[in-house]
């Protein structure tokens, strides 16, 4: 299993970031999770069995129409959620 953390910055709140991001996730094998920071950011973290599965994931998010939002995308590798199931928008 392989997973990543992706901070979006740029103009990616209330313009329905949270809501397409749950959509394209819906078109992959992969679970995870997409919030609001306080910050104006959007915190992404989502994980797949395949490698190539993520990163395509990833890539749709970026070449959909929220690409334009996007001013900077931060990816980091990080420790897979064994647990994790689906993939939601959170709330705080």
């Amino acid at each position: 299993m392989t997973a990543k953390h992706v901070l979006y910055s740029g103009r990616v709140q209330g313009v329905g970031f949270r809501y397409s991001t749950k959509r394209i996730a819906s078109g992959f094998d992969v679970t995870g999770w997409v919030k609001n920071l306080p910050d104006g950011r959007v915190e992404l973290l989502a994980q797949s069995l395949e490698a190539d599965e993520l990163d395509a994931f990833l890539e749709d998010i970026q070449q959909s129409s929220l690409g334009s939002h996007i001013k900077q995308r931060e990816v980091q590798p990080i420790a897979a959620e064994p647990n994790l199931r689906g993939f939601s928008i959170l709330r705080d």
